[in-house]
Parts: C-alpha cells; structure tokens; sequence
C-alpha cells in the first residue's frame, strides 16, 4: 500500500512542527517545508520524513517543493504566517502589512497553485488552510493581521467553490490563543517581556499540539467529509477582547 504524502508549510517551529509530528504518527510521509534548513532537518530526521527549505514568498521556491513533493500529494496544510507588530492603523508601518499579506495570503496562494495538480492526481486530496479568529473579528492594534487572515477566510472559501466538482476538499482550522515559543515573540519583534504579556494569567491557553491534533483530525476523515472550518479557542478566551486571566 502506497503511504500517502502530506506537505506542511511553517513546519520549523510550532503549530508546524506539531502538526508535521501529528500527521506521521498517524501515518503519512511528511514533507517538512519552511525556511529554516537546520529545525526542518531535525524534524524530518526525528519523524521520518523529508526536509524542503521553502519561502512561500518565492514563487521559485514554491515551484521547487512542488517539484520534491512529487506526482501525488494527499493532504496540504497552508500553516506557513505570522502577525508582525500591534500598532494602530494611524501608526500602521507598511512594510509589516505587506509582509503579513505576502505570508498569509499569497504565500498561501502560491503553494496551493503549485501543488494544486499533484492534490488532484491523489483522487481525494484535503487542503487545510491554518487561519485565526483574528480572521472573523476585529480588535484595536490588529488590523494588518486580521485582515491578512480574513484574507486566508476568503481564500479558502472561494477555493472551495472553485473546486466542487474535483476531488480535492478545502477546510479551514481557525485558532485562537496559542501560546507557542515564537508567534508572539515574532510579533513584537523579539521582546520577550510583551510576548509574555499576552498570555500572563491566562489558564491554560491552547498550545501547538491541540491544534496539530484537530488539523490531523481535519485531514483524516473520510474523503466525502469535508470540514469546512473549525474554530478552536482556550476554554478561558470567550472572543478575541474577552479573555479570563486569573492575575
């Protein structure tokens, strides 16, 4: 029997990584793609899978992991993003608003075309896009990123009406709070101390495994099923400005 392949992007570190550790426990060869070579590598090494250094930005380098990737891929997961600053629209820095766009959305565009073909070719492939509930609401500081995943929201949703009649399904899973090692960090361009604000008595905040187990779970039903989006949120977090914190 022929092991199905799953692609991941953003698999260096986080929902990525959890997600790539989650999809080969359950039996898939896993293509670990992102831009860092030494924690794909580690990864790959640790899980059984392969390692493709990859910038969904570059249209090149998605051309070659697609080329990796082969004939056939069973499951994608579009993971690869990222929030970049917290500033209000009146001091908004647009370089960040294009980063988070280029990541979010056309990174997400760009690995989807190319694999798009090989997802077909498995005769029941599974497109999982990693949005947010940044991507269903608004909140002060926000606007960048949330717009950039309401662009994933709306990606996913046209991509799905585009493709109803092949036999690939289109699914997005929508986090809420996560505290992994490096989103926040990220966001506040490496300052620690704000990045451990975010999550300062909050009880228990999902982490990168809760997430990577309901993806596995999206992507491991049977191929009539189509999830077409999961919002997952900490029990402590009711909408993105309401959240109990103990302290």
């Amino acid at each position: 029997m022929t092991t199905p392949i799953a692609v991941v992007t953003g698999a260096s570190s986080g929902i990525g990584a959890a997600t790539a550790r989650h999809l080969a426990r359950a039996g898939f060869e896993v293509l670990c793609a992102a831009r860092r070579a030494d924690r794909i590598e580690a990864l790959a090494t640790e899980i059984g899978g392969r390692a493709v250094v990859c910038d969904v930005t570059s249209e090149s380098s998605v051309a070659a992991l697609a080329s990796a990737a082969g004939p056939r891929v069973d499951v994608l997961v579009n993971n690869a993003g990222g929030a970049f600053g917290l500033a209000p629209v009146a001091e908004a820095d647009a370089d960040e608003w294009r980063r988070m766009y280029d990541v979010n959305v056309l990174g997400l565009m760009q690995v989807t075309k190319a694999l798009l073909p090989a997802l077909v070719a498995s005769g029941a492939g599974i497109i999982v896009n990693v949005g947010s509930t940044a991507g269903r609401s608004a909140y002060e500081g926000g606007a960048g990123y949330t717009a950039a995943k309401h662009g994933t929201k709306v990606v996913t949703e046209t991509l799905r009406l585009e493709l109803y009649d092949q036999p690939v399904r289109v699914c997005e899973v929508a986090p809420g709070m996560v505290h992994t090692e490096e989103f926040s960090l990220v966001r506040f361009d490496g300052d620690q101390a704000r990045a451990d604000a975010v999550y300062a008595g909050v009880p228990d905040p999902l982490v990168a495994d809760d997430v990577a187990d309901a993806i596995t779970w999206v992507a491991t039903r049977p191929p009539h099923v189509n999830i077409d989006e999961l919002v997952i949120k900490p029990r402590a977090q009711a909408a993105q400005h309401k959240v109990h914190r103990t302290s």
